[in-house]
């Protein structure tokens, strides 16, 4: 017996709560929860680790812009 797969799953990165994902006849659609991955929002996912690395991707470059900025100044 199987056991039946979830149908939400919230993304976290490095502890905050990037957006929820749901699953539908096409694969996973991204809900952001907080304004950084606002990018995100609607987007369609073949998997759970698509969008979940896409959620990486935009906190990755966020943080990269960030310090590159504090170190111009």
């Amino acid at each position: 017996m199987s056991q039946p797969q979830s149908n939400a799953y919230i993304i976290e990165i490095q502890d905050r709560a990037a957006g929820i994902i749901t699953r539908d006849e096409r694969g996973f659609r991204f809900f952001s929860s907080e304004r950084l991955f606002n990018s995100l929002e609607g987007r369609q996912f073949r998997s759970a680790r698509e969008a979940e690395r896409a959620a990486r991707a935009v906190f990755s470059e966020r943080s990269r812009r960030a310090s590159s900025h504090f170190f111009a100044n």
